[in-house]
């Protein structure tokens, strides 16, 4: 077999060693294919073309060698390569305007510059225009084109994964600030109650989920609230309880009457669904300050907790059918304070879902009067005592809550 491989697939034949055929990725048998590198040398000379295989060839460089006569050649051959091997002086590109057509067909390919100019200005400007090295021949040792070939790859994939973190990164601060947005602004002026409110997704990085609550004062002496959870942990999900929330801001602001606020609910959650099988669980309280009552409504929620006169207790309001399975009207209970030192809990099941212990019971509604119950959470100041709910509900747990939590307290007076 010849030192070399006449290539006759192209306009003018070009001579390379035979250990680097064009179209033929070479294998070696002691290296994995992953651990070589693809480059293509775009050079219609072909006595410049047999050096650089020589050159590679005899520092057992791993560098399977592709050669193009031109670009519009180069451009039928740059797929799948790692580098590009460009000489500035080609029949169809000259200078610059051939290194900047490579670049904007090169796509993740890094590409170098190697020609007979020895010009500095020329090699800034290519460095400028995104070349990753300018190499002038006759410089260039084997060593040195192979160590110029590896740290091009090589600084290329760095540049595209700062690149890539980069737009990771905007996305992520772009979602936030989205997310951040549709974060619910309690609409309240009154200072005769107090609300706390609780927000933890259970997706990583979310600052939203698909649990939701919401706080508005309609007159002086009447403030709604809804604490509301729709199925699943996704993106769809989350958008769907803000569309919940804001719809349900809206029938509250219009005075839709009380008992048609849930069944047109319902409406936006059968409309705005992706799939059939999506529901919600909803609780409401309207609040009468003047009148120190409260109407409780739930659609398949766990009930509220009140704190008062040193008791927890859960409302006994009757649960209801979950929004968009069965269309019904939730049952009103009216719950009448019997001091004006009192707190009501509202919260989503992501709470209460955890488990006790090693096996399958979970803290449920009962636990989690519990833990209200508990002397240690007398000490702890009304604001703070959501996101000890949840310290508490972890520790339980033995680790995180995986769902999404939400939590309104609300308290008029001492709040116990």
């Amino acid at each position: 077999m010849t030192r070399s491989h006449r290539v006759a697939d192209r306009a003018g034949p070009v001579v390379v060693p035979a250990a680097h055929q064009q179209g033929g990725f070479g294998h070696h048998p002691n290296l994995p294919p992953g651990e070589r590198l693809r480059v293509l040398l775009v050079e219609d000379d072909e006595g410049d073309a047999f050096l650089v295989g020589e050159l590679l060839a005899e520092t057992n460089s791993m560098i399977d060698l592709l050669v193009a006569t031109s670009i519009s050649e180069a451009r039928r051959r740059v797929m799948g390569v790692d580098c590009v091997l460009l000489d500035l002086g080609l029949p169809d590109a000259q200078g610059i305007d051939g290194l900047r057509q490579v670049l904007e067909m090169s796509s993740g390919a890094a590409v170098c510059v190697l020609t007979g100019r020895s010009d500095e200005h020329l090699g800034i400007v290519a460095v400028a225009e995104g070349a990753q090295d300018y190499l002038v021949k006759g410089q260039v040792d084997g060593v040195l084109l192979t160590r110029a070939l590896r740290y091009a790859v090589e600084r290329k994939r760095a540049d595209e994964n700062a690149r890539r973190l980069r737009e990771v990164e905007l996305r992520q601060a772009e979602s936030a600030r989205l997310e951040r947005g549709l974060l619910p602004q309690p609409l309240m002026t009154t200072d005769e109650i107090a609300v706390h409110t609780f927000y933890r997704p259970g997706r990583h990085a979310a600052l939203i989920g698909g649990d939701f609550y919401d706080v508005v004062q309609t007159r002086p002496d009447r403030v709604d609230l809804i604490v509301g959870d729709v199925c699943g942990h996704g993106v769809d999900e989350a958008a769907l309880g803000v569309e919940l929330r804001v719809a349900w801001r809206a029938l509250i602001l219009a005075g839709v009457p009380d008992d048609e606020v849930l069944p047109a609910l319902e409406q936006v959650l059968m409309s705005e669904r992706r799939l059939q099988e999506i529901f919600a669980t909803v609780a409401t309280t309207r609040l009468d300050i003047d009148a120190n009552r409260a109407t409780v409504r739930l659609a398949g929620h766990p009930p509220p907790l009140l704190l008062s006169g040193g008791k927890v207790a859960p409302v006994p309001a009757p649960g209801g059918l979950l929004l968009g399975v069965r269309p019904r009207r939730p049952v009103a209970f009216d719950l009448e304070f019997e001091t004006d030192d009192w707190s009501l809990l509202m919260y989503t099941d992501g709470l209460i879902e955890g488990r006790v212990g090693a096996g399958d019971e979970r803290l449920d509604v009962p636990g989690l009067a519990g833990l209200l119950d508990e002397p240690a959470s007398r000490d702890v100041p009304l604001p703070e005592l959501p996101p000890w709910l949840v310290g508490r509900a972890e520790q339980i747990n033995g680790g995180p809550l995986a769902d999404d939590v939400a939590m309104l307290l609300v308290n008029r007076g001492g709040g116990r």
